[in-house]
């Protein structure tokens, strides 16, 4: 159940972090500058510090794959539907990794969420 509130937590701040980093691109600023003022602060996290560079550098042959966290993320949904528990921006994320599954990137590293902004424009 850890694991799966990790998951869970997990996948909010990756998108969250995506969506910064492609906000921080459309508005023409340095994405690396904009990590380093902001991982200072409360939205700093391993994933900030860890996978910034190679997401601005569009590396994803690395590390959690997507299809694993389709997977877990699979198991959170349906023990969410046993429990009762509501968990929309998972929902939502998973479907954002169903969409990186289709481009291909069943097997690049959780952080490719940032991939499918840049796809969409």
């Amino acid at each position: 159940m850890a694991k799966m509130c990790n998951q869970i937590a997990i996948a909010g701040v990756i998108q969250g972090l995506s969506e910064a980093l492609h906000f921080a691109e459309k508005a023409g600023l340095d994405g690396r500058d904009v990590v380093e003022v902001i991982s200072q602060g409360a939205a700093g996290s391993w994933q900030m510090s860890n996978r910034y560079e190679t997401m601005l550098d569009d590396q994803f042959e690395h590390g959690f794959a997507v299809d694993w966290m389709r997977k877990d993320l699979g198991i959170c949904l349906s023990t969410g539907d046993d429990i009762a528990a509501s968990l929309p921006v998972t929902a939502l994320v998973d479907q954002f990794y169903k969409d990186v599954q289709k481009m291909g990137g069943g097997r690049w590293d959780s952080s490719s969420l940032f991939k499918r902004l840049r796809k969409l424009g």
